[in-house]
């Protein structure tokens, strides 16, 4: 259903590392970085796309203004890498937002991990099989 979805950030290089370091594990990586010079009240506006593939999928805009903060999940192939994800998120300027673990509330095999990350997000990484 949905082909890319973006966020803000008010401080891009840090958002931009914090991702960098939580995707790695889960085999996202930047497929696009570029200025939005066409932006008349914000030519150095800068922003980038992570994904697989050469596909940009999750954006992040920098922006001058706060705004409301967005959950995201990410998907994950293995609990392990649920686990990377929070440790990598703990490492780079994220909060801790909920450990690794199973949520069985959702359904029996739901395992994920939520970290606050550096503008404020709430953001996961989550495996749905059994191990």
């Amino acid at each position: 259903m949905i082909d890319h979805l973006s966020t803000y950030a008010t401080d891009y290089m840090a958002t931009k590392l914090f991702y960098e370091a939580v995707f790695a594990p889960l085999g996202y990586s930047v497929q696009a970085e570029f200025v939005a010079e066409w932006n008349q009240d914000f030519p150095t506006q800068r922003m980038c796309a992570f994904g697989v593939g050469g596909k940009p999928t999750y954006w992040i805009i920098e922006t001058k203004e706060k705004f409301t903060p967005r959950h995201i999940a990410f998907s994950a192939t293995s609990r392990g890498l649920v686990d990377e994800f929070f440790k990598q998120a703990m490492g780079n300027g994220g909060k801790d937002n909920g450990k690794p673990g199973l949520r069985p509330m959702y359904h029996e095999h739901y395992y994920g991990a939520f970290a606050i990350d550096p503008d404020g997000n709430n953001v996961e990484a989550v495996c749905h099989v059994s191990e």
